[in-house]
């Protein structure tokens, strides 16, 4: 390892590599003694019989309990998805505000939401939406707008610190052009913050993704409200089932993450040549976005 990173690392050298490689095997040997302990336990309780797994893979399961259970889960996401990202532009905006009043408001209500167990927000919610319009609460947006709440404050602190590790030359040269604050956040600073925080972003909604779990609390028709009227007597089956139907979904999102990070990425690239007029060879040189030339490729 050479370069700048030689400076936060030093290399070990045999000794060293050596107790590394005989901690690593100790370590490799401890999880699989864990994982056969494991696997004996199971074994012994027959829960690696073929009858405990069938009935996750019947047809009629899969069509009245499983699909159903993700269409809710996905249902709430979708929504709570695009809700809790404007709840996070608006008051992270508002976060950033040069208006006091409007910035004392906003860090009110961010760090509130922030701070209420996001559970009791979906309960507050609930019996609130009876009390006050006097009809039978609704579960779907109960769990829906306790997901906005919470996880749009998070994010309207991830668009606020992405502005903030911007360089303030950034807002200064926008506001010398003439423009106004509001167009320079949203033009110039917003883009870029929403780019240099999309892992923090969609980490945020992987967590949203997982939360919806918590609408079982409530009765809501999600995924793992579903266990309960599967399982009999294989409750860890199922429970194993609808964990990787978690995991399957959740990778889904950190990938289509990870392509649109790849497109944001190439639409920053230059596109090419710039063709000036020759009239205008004084001021090639402050054309920005690629070589300057004159017709004919010169």
């Amino acid at each position: 390892m050479s370069g700048p990173t030689a400076v936060l690392y030093d290399q070990p050298g045999p000794r060293g590599r050596l107790v590394n490689r005989l901690a690593s095997g100790v370590a490799l040997l401890l999880v699989l003694g864990v994982a056969y302990w494991v696997y004996a336990k199971l074994d012994e309780k027959d829960q690696w019989a073929a009858e405990k797994w069938e009935p996750l893979v019947q047809a009629d399961v899969w069509e009245n309990f499983i699909l159903p259970g993700i269409a809710g889960t996905l249902r709430a996401f979708a929504l709570a998805a695009v809700l809790a990202m404007l709840f996070g532009l608006v008051f992270g905006m508002a976060r950033m505000s040069t208006i006091a009043p409007v910035r004392w408001v906003g860090g009110v209500v961010v760090e509130f939401f922030r701070s209420v167990p996001l559970l009791i927000l979906m309960f507050a919610i609930y019996y609130l939406w009876s009390i006050t319009l006097e009809q039978t609460p609704n579960i779907y947006m109960a769990v829906v707008l306790g997901l906005m709440l919470y996880n749009g404050s998070v994010l309207a602190e991830v668009l606020r610190a992405g502005v903030a590790s911007l360089p303030a030359g950034q807002a200064e040269a926008g506001l010398a052009v003439g423009l106004r604050r509001t167009q320079v956040m949203l033009s110039i600073q917003l883009p870029q913050a929403v780019r240099a925080m999309l892992p923090a972003i969609i980490a945020q909604l992987v967590v949203l993704l997982k939360d919806t779990a918590l609408g079982y609390i409530l009765a809501y028709n999600e995924l793992v409200n579903q266990v309960n009227k599967i399982s009999r007597g294989n409750t860890l089956q199922v429970i194993v089932v609808i964990a990787l139907i978690y995991i399957l979904m959740n990778f889904s999102l950190s990938g289509l993450a990870t392509w649109l990070e790849g497109r944001l990425g190439r639409s920053r690239k230059s596109t090419g040549a710039v063709h000036v007029d020759p009239g205008m060879s004084a001021v090639a040189g402050m054309v920005p976005g690629g070589a300057v030339t004159e017709p004919g490729g010169r």
